[in-house]
């Protein structure tokens, strides 16, 4: 099984995080900030992981700590998890519609950390959640991941349904790139790694 687990304790959040590439889709998020813990849950299903999160912090100032922290945690799990990336397919790509909202994303398991992040959130919160954090948790699990990821905002007016499309994207296009492929012989790379 291709799993790792995860514990980040600082002034600020206390994250317990575990990661299994070839789950179910059984998610058991628990954090203090909910809006997350329903794009986690999104992430996990649409990915077919197994993700368990337990993620408390100091969100009596806002949800930054710890949203940036679970990205942390999440991506360094998903870099253990994978090992040494043998026999993967490495890319991955998923465009999923939200209602209104359409959105794209795509990545490469490459061992080069890059977020290329297309995309207008037209409200600045959902519910009490800022949604410049999108942003900033998707380019904590890239850079820790060390991963290439690309997301691409094709249109949409609701900005709950834009998020939520990304995620449900990001799930499907992981699922794909961590996929083992028996054709690839070795690490997918001219290079001889990644």
């Amino acid at each position: 099984m291709r799993k790792a687990e995860r514990a980040r304790k600082t002034n600020e959040t206390d994250i317990k995080l575990s990661f299994n590439i070839d789950g179910q889709g059984e998610a058991d998020i628990q954090t203090a900030v909910p809006f997350m813990t329903h794009m986690l849950d999104l992430f996990t299903k649409h990915g077919q992981f197994d993700l368990s999160v337990k993620a408390e912090g100091d969100v009596d100032i806002d949800d930054h700590h710890t949203t940036e922290d679970i990205g942390i945690c999440l991506g360094q799990a998903l870099l253990e998890a994978l090992g040494d990336k043998k026999g993967i397919k490495r890319y991955g790509s998923s465009l999923v519609p939200m209602d209104e909202a359409l959105a794209q994303v795509a990545v490469d398991l490459s061992n080069r950390p890059h977020l290329e992040f297309r995309a207008q959130l037209p409200s600045r919160k959902v519910g009490t959640f800022d949604t410049e954090l999108v942003h900033e948790f998707l380019w904590k699990f890239a850079l820790e991941a060390r991963m290439n990821l690309h997301v691409i905002v094709h249109y949409g007016t609701n900005t709950h349904h834009i998020i939520e499309a990304i995620f449900k994207a990001l799930g499907r296009a992981l699922d794909e790139a961590t996929m083992i492929d028996p054709r690839v012989k070795g690490i997918p790379s001219t290079k001889g790694m990644l």
